[in-house]
């Protein structure tokens, strides 16, 4: 699984920072794949050449060249076009500077957004003459040496937001920014449902939910009743118990399905919650 932005290598990648902060990746795959992706930031992906298909626990959506997609971090599964070769641009929103272009103009984000939830992750936008000449006034910074680079950097991050609020015209890109401005949480339950097959550290979970460590832990034990480890373990076993009754899958596909890197490990884990070791039945 390749994680973003922290796993981002001059092998597969460009990149541009701001101060520590990865602020844009370009990208430029010449075959296809598939592969699980986790994004650490918000993200704007900018698509330049060729197919791709992003598919997230709730959404499957199909780009090409021109469209951008506003990315909620989060786990997402990508797979590129078979017959074209996939160029992109990714811009890594940390949330600090999220928070800054929001403060710094509070006259774009008024009462009624106040409300302006997005009920999927991923929101398409389609570009248009004034955002393809920005992007084509990003590319030089990465061959840029001025020691200004980071002062002009941030002022692009301005002027990408402020592109991306003119395109979308439903405003629900208005409702994110100013949701994460307030600081407003994650609904726990709908994160855990969603997302408690992936790979996920409970670091990753809790910042995921808009918490730090402790915090989550905290509302975790106060909703469940459980502390988040235990609840994700019952949740996994279930799930094994009942492709084990349902699917025509091996122990061994089960245990790798559910996290578990030891089938050994699974067998004897899975016999301490219901009593018998794991067995396929139908």
């Amino acid at each position: 699984m390749l994680r973003v932005p922290s796993d981002i290598s001059s092998q597969e990648f460009e990149s541009l920072k701001i101060q520590d902060m990865t602020f844009v990746a370009y990208r430029n795959e010449v075959y296809p794949s598939k592969y699980d992706v986790f994004f650490e930031e918000h993200a704007v992906i900018v698509v330049l050449e060729g197919e791709k298909k992003f598919t997230s626990p709730t959404q499957e959506v199909h780009v090409e060249k021109g469209d951008i997609l506003f990315i909620q971090r989060g786990f997402y599964l990508m797979s590129e076009s078979i017959h074209e070769a996939y160029k992109s641009l990714v811009f890594f929103f940390d949330e600090k500077l999220l928070k800054e272009f929001v403060g710094l103009h509070p006259e774009l984000f008024d009462a009624q957004n106040e409300s302006g939830t997005v009920e999927y992750p991923i929101l398409l936008l389609k570009s248009d003459e004034n955002f393809e000449k920005f992007i084509q006034s990003v590319f030089p910074y990465f061959r840029s040496r001025t020691e200004l680079k980071n002062h002009f950097l941030r002022l692009k991050f301005q002027e990408l937001l402020l592109h991306l609020m003119e395109l979308d015209h439903s405003s629900q890109l208005r409702g994110i920014l100013y949701s994460l401005y307030k600081g407003e949480k994650v609904d726990l339950s709908f994160l855990m449902n969603s997302y408690y097959l992936k790979p996920l550290t409970l670091n990753e979970l809790a910042r995921l939910s808009g918490r730090s460590l402790s915090a989550f832990k905290r509302d975790f034990q106060d909703e469940f009743n459980t502390s988040p480890a235990l609840w994700l373990k019952n949740k996994r076993l279930d799930y094994a118990d009942f492709l084990l009754r349902n699917s025509t899958k091996n122990v061994s596909e089960i245990s790798t399905e559910i996290g578990y890197e030891s089938v050994s490990h699974f067998i004897k884990t899975y016999k301490e919650k219901y009593g018998t070791t794991p067995k396929r039945q139908g």
